[in-house]
């Protein structure tokens, strides 16, 4: 059920709101996902608002350079970013939300994000695309 959470980093220079389905977390093993501890919530943009912050941001783009993680220049955090998967879209990290019980956070899906390629074409495969 979508629920609407706001949220930030650290330091509170980057406020965020999103509406989302807390169901819907999911988790990447790729280094950098699993490095910096995120729980995914892959929301449309029309779901999502940068509500403060623009300015406070920098962001890391390595390898294809399509996903944009991006985080607060001050604190380090990692609320949000554009991911290579769908880069049409945002993941908010929920542990970034406020007012939520995180233990009661339970990944729905998994990405194998260490074999990225063949992960994306199973994926492909399994939704008929």
């Amino acid at each position: 059920m979508l629920q609407t959470y706001e949220g930030g980093c650290h330091c509170g220079q980057v406020r965020i709101r999103v509406q989302a389905d807390l169901t819907q977390v999911s988790v990447c093993n790729c280094s950098i996902c699993t490095k910096k501890g995120i729980l995914h919530l892959i929301v449309p943009l029309d779901r999502f608002e940068l509500l403060q912050g623009d300015d406070a941001m920098t962001t890391y783009q390595f390898g294809t350079g399509i996903a944009k993680h991006t985080f607060c220049r001050h604190c380090g955090i990692h609320a949000f970013y554009t991911p290579r998967s769908e880069p049409d879209k945002v993941s908010v990290n929920a542990r970034c939300l406020e007012g939520i019980n995180q233990t009661m956070l339970h990944p729905s899906q998994s990405f194998d994000g260490q074999n990225w390629e063949a992960a994306m074409q199973a994926r492909e495969a399994g939704s008929g695309s």
